[in-house]
C-alpha cells in the first residue's frame, strides 16, 4: 500500500479501479459532450481546456479532481451517461463538493440507478500523491487507498 486518504463519503460503496487525475476544475458538460450525443461505449473528454483529461476515455475510470465547475445541465448529464453505460466509477474530490456537482451525482443514483461513487474533502496531498493508472481502492467509510 502506498498511501491511504480518509473523506467524506457522499454515495458510498466498496469499489477497486483506475486512476485518471486533473488538477483542474470539472467540467462536466464540456466533458462529455460528445458522449451523450453519440452512441458509444466510450467517454471520451471533450474538454479541451482540460490537457489533463481530453482525449482520454473516462468511462469506468476513478476521476480524481480537486472540484466541478460549470453548468446547471450536470444532472441531465451524469443521469445520460450511467444510462448509456459509459459513466466513470466514481469522483474523488480533494475539496468539498460544489451542490451543482453533488446535485448531478444524486440524480444519476436514484433517476438512472447506477451509482457513481463520490467521496470529498480528500485534501490536496491526495492530488499531489495519486498519478494516472494508479489501482484505487474505496471504502464505504470514505476511505481511499491507493495500491502498489
Amino acid at each position: 500500500m502506498k498511501k491511504s486518504f480518509k473523506g467524506r463519503p457522499i454515495l458510498a460503496g466498496n469499489i477497486e479501479g483506475e486512476a485518471l487525475v486533473t488538477k483542474n476544475g470539472f467540467n462536466t458538460y464540456a466533458s462529455f459532450f460528445t458522449s451523450i450525443h453519440l452512441p458509444s461505449d466510450k467517454a471520451i473528454c471533450a474538454d479541451s481546456s482540460n490537457r489533463e483529461l481530453y482525449g482520454k476515455n473516462l468511462a469506468a475510470k476513478i476521476i480524481c479532481l480537486p472540484n466541478t465547475t460549470g453548468s446547471t445541465s450536470g444532472g441531465a448529464v451524469w443521469q445520460r451517461l450511467v444510462r448509456m453505460g459509459n459513466a466513470p466509477k466514481a469522483m474523488l474530490f480533494s475539496q468539498k463538493i460544489d451542490s451543482l456537482g453533488a446535485g448531478g451525482l444524486v440524480v444519476a443514483d436514484i433517476w438512472a440507478g447506477k451509482r457513481i461513487y463520490a467521496v470529498d474533502q480528500l485534501g490536496d496531498d491526495f492530488l499531489e500523491t495519486v498519478k494516472e493508472g494508479d489501482r484505487l481502492v474505496i471504502k464505504e467509510d470514505g476511505t481511499v487507498i491507493i495500491r502498489d
